[in-house]
């Protein structure tokens, strides 16, 4: 049974390779369908219009496409792409990718808001600046530890004997 379904119709391609190129003809008209606004404006206008930052990823986008295509055209071909140049160019342009994202990530991570640090700082080193006023004795006050104690234990002075 295996064998009948592996063996080749009248045009020597057997069936499950027929299902196959049918599956990849049809993955291909979609990325055409997909990438058709992009094919029918002119490059000039579209990278005018764009940020670019967004001109970038569009033409990583682009060259990552096609040198996808080109890897699936050397498999379809019988070509080994992991040993072509093609595999480099790849891994080139997947690290301009990480590079985008990264600079991407870094406007979106929080800034410093001088202003309100400023405030911040300002007010802390009043408070502890209140905090050390507070702290010192008063002329009233009793000035040493014991004289402190003294006081608490009723304001007797004892005299030496």
């Amino acid at each position: 049974m295996a064998a009948a379904l592996s063996a080749p119709k009248e045009d020597g391609i057997p069936s499950e390779l027929k299902e196959k190129l049918a599956t990849f003809d049809t993955h291909l008209s979609e990325l055409e369908v997909i990438f058709s606004p992009i094919l029918s404006v002119n490059r000039n206008t579209l990278t005018e219009t764009l940020e670019p930052l967004d001109a970038a990823k569009t033409d990583l986008v682009a060259a990552y496409a096609i040198n996808s295509l080109f890897w699936m055209y050397m498999n379809v071909c019988g070509i080994n792409p992991k040993e072509h140049a093609v595999r480099q160019e790849l891994g080139r342009i997947q690290s301009y990718m990480q590079r985008v994202k990264e600079i991407e990530d870094k406007k979106k991570a929080p800034k410093l808001d001088k202003d309100s640090t400023k405030r911040f700082v300002k007010s802390a080193l009043w408070q502890a600046a209140k905090k050390r006023r507070d702290d010192v004795p008063l002329e009233s006050e009793p000035s040493t530890s014991t004289e402190r104690r003294r006081e608490k234990q009723g304001g007797k002075k004892h005299k030496k004997k």
